[in-house]
């Protein structure tokens, strides 16, 4: 049987065998971590290990670093701890990308002064778009909130250009960086004059699955997502000492030496060479402000979830977007944003590289989705022959 082809790594990274390694070597740590006592101070230097890692991977200070349940409580807790409920209280007028991850889109909709930015048919925030609406429509505090890059089609935000624009308007600026992180690295020290709060999830750096961050300026004073009296109080709750112990020693190693558009513009090569009707949505390929390892392609006719339903039957596995909404048959908010064509919008598949595949695993990546497409494009065509001889029969 044909090993699997696995070309979903926005979605879900695998565990490097170094990581199982140490995760089996910590397990017998099973104190608490808050306890003063010799089971539990143990635990509690892991997690501070953990955080010396992650603030060295972000070229920051450890006290900055704040572990959350997941990406998705890092950006509710950057969002929604700023903001108040309450219109007396509330400081705060609420800015963000409609690309933006739904955890991120759905705590600033959520907020009672809130506004979608726009960006550009590529998937840029639009600069001059920000720079004018923050000029007419600031009546409070601006709190920007982006992604340094879209998970989804792959674009590349100008955070320098953002950033500078929002603290011209004496802002705050919320960036999430999840998708960014596993192919370029954000160093925070020269992002310092820019970005005010920074969140990532650990299982797309090849953690363990339910470990967040976040990082605030010193400056930056958040209400807590849970009550409690850990991580600085803003995020209550006994620590995942394990996701957290996985993501500070998968950071140790992390090797962004590897990363490569090679293998992606190698597959996007192939694929345009061999299947007709079929584009890049998104930033051109090959191009400086699309991830190195993503491809977001339209094959018109096909609808996108039986095309990655075939592609796993024969050993593939990719996805239509966002595993946070992979199973919701709704319009990607993204696809909506950039205005792309209705009839496209759900005939698209993401591949999201790992950089490791072989010329073989991509050739026949190349020869199988040929023959999906075909197949997928023959079956609509036959659809539509009997639709409109049975509407002539019943005319």
């Amino acid at each position: 049987m044909r090993k699997k082809i696995y070309l979903d790594n926005a979605a879900a990274t695998e565990l490097s065998g170094s990581t199982k390694e140490y995760l089996r070597s910590v397990l017998d740590l099973w104190g608490n971590p808050s306890s003063p006592h010799s089971a539990g101070e143990p635990v509690r230097q892991l997690i501070e290990k953990a955080r010396c890692s992650v603030a060295a991977f972000l070229n920051t200070a450890p006290g900055n670093i704040f572990f959350v349940p997941s990406g998705s409580a890092a950006n509710t807790l950057a969002v929604r701890g700023l903001t108040s409920d309450n219109p007396q209280e509330n400081q705060y007028e609420v800015f963000y990308s409609p690309t933006a991850h739904k955890s991120m889109r759905m705590a600033c909709e959520s907020c009672i002064c809130h506004t979608p930015l726009k960006v550009t048919p590529t998937g840029e925030t639009d600069l001059n778009y920000l720079e004018q609406i923050l000029t007419h429509h600031n009546r409070l505090k601006p709190l920007v909130c982006i992604e340094a890059a879209n998970s989804e089609i792959g674009t590349i935000n100008d955070i320098h250009g953002i950033g500078s624009t929002v603290h011209r308007h004496a802002g705050i600026l919320a960036v999430d960086a999840t998708a960014y992180l596993p192919s370029l690295r954000a160093d925070l020290n020269l992002w310092q004059n820019d970005v005010d709060l920074l969140t990532f999830s650990g299982h797309k750096l090849h953690a363990l699955k339910g470990t967040g961050v976040l990082w605030k300026r010193e400056t930056v004073t958040l209400k807590p997502l849970i009550y409690g009296s850990q991580e600085g109080g803003i995020a209550g709750g006994t620590e995942n000492v394990a996701g957290i112990a996985s993501l500070g020693h998968a950071l140790e190693g992390y090797d962004y030496s590897s990363v490569s558009p090679d293998s992606r513009d190698y597959l996007y090569n192939s694929l345009m060479r061999g299947i007709p009707d079929i584009y890049p949505v998104g930033p051109p390929v090959p191009s400086g402000n699309r991830l190195p390892q993503n491809l977001y392609l339209c094959f018109r006719g096909v609808e996108g979830e039986s095309l990655t339903f075939l592609l796993d039957l024969n050993g593939i596995q990719v996805s239509t977007g966002s595993a946070c909404s992979s199973r919701d048959l709704a319009a990607s908010p993204t696809l909506t944003a950039i205005g792309m064509n209705e009839e496209d919008l759900h005939s698209c598949i993401r591949f999201s590289l790992s950089g490791q595949e072989t010329k073989e695993e991509l050739d026949y990546v190349c020869r199988t989705l040929e023959q999906c497409v075909k197949h997928l494009r023959l079956l609509n065509s036959k659809h539509q022959e009997e639709t409109t001889w049975h509407t002539q029969t019943a005319l």
